[in-house]
């Protein structure tokens, strides 16, 4: 995973979690963000993050359980399937995660969150986020051609997957 802190709006570091972490934390109000997911990271500096080492052993999966209401022929669909239950959904959703649509759109969500949190009150800040879901990529970059550097050049990177 990838990770970006911003301070106001001058680009701090990019890279590994630990890395950025260290790299921002003698910057006053830098925000580490998900670069996947767009979100800010919250760190609990009394547990900072370490570079992954790599453990012996098997790997945690890191199922969760939790509750799935379906209708009786959809149990029934799924109690026929190799696996499983479980296995067949954990496929349907991987599937689905592929689909370019999806991903389309988990990087339009991400490229929001990600301008709500650094530039939300910015001029033409509306009119780029209805461009950005309208899928109009050059209407978008001109709507952002005014804002800060750091923050129009991590917005274009990330505008690549989402148009």
């Amino acid at each position: 995973m990838t990770y970006t802190a911003f301070s106001g709006f001058s680009h701090v570091a990019s890279g590994g979690l630990a890395e950025v972490y260290r790299a921002s934390q003698a910057v006053p109000g830098a925000l580490i963000f998900d670069e996947e997911t767009g979100r800010v990271v919250d760190i609990d500096p009394r547990f900072p993050p370490t570079e992954d080492a790599a453990r012996p052993g098997r790997p945690k999966l890191g199922v969760v359980a939790r509750e799935v209401t379906l209708l009786p022929r959809h149990w029934d669909w799924l109690a026929t399937q190799p696996g499983g239950a479980s296995v067949a959904l954990r496929k349907l959703v991987e599937e689905a995660r592929r689909d370019p649509k999806s991903k389309i759109k988990a990087a339009r969500d991400s490229l929001y969150r990600f301008s709500v949190a650094v530039v939300g009150n910015a001029p033409g800040y509306e009119e780029a986020m209805r461009a950005l879901y309208a899928g109009q990529q050059e209407d978008f970059i001109a709507h952002i051609e005014g804002w800060p550097q750091d923050i129009r050049a991590k917005l274009e990177e990330m505008a690549n997957a989402a148009f």
